[in-house]
């Protein structure tokens, strides 16, 4: 399975803005649904805390695909 890179902006970012960020949901209640149904996990790990912090290095996988976040060099 292929790594979808997502750069962040900042030290890290919480969960249900990632998944916002990454345009896999719409809105945060939508992130909300979707992680307390159990569908996403990070770094092979079910997760279902919408403000799990993520950092660079971490891997988020939802809906059948996989995201592998990297820090944005150019605002580092």
């Amino acid at each position: 399975m292929t790594l979808q890179p997502i750069a962040i902006t900042s030290e890290w970012i919480k969960l249900d803005a990632f998944l916002k960020l990454a345009v896999i949901v719409m809105s945060g209640g939508e992130a909300k649904i979707v992680i307390t149904e159990g569908n996403v996990s990070v770094n092979g790990q079910e997760e279902r805390r919408r403000g799990r912090k993520l950092f660079p290095g971490d891997t988020v996988t939802c809906c059948g695909h996989s995201y592998i976040l990297e820090a944005d060099a150019v605002n580092q």
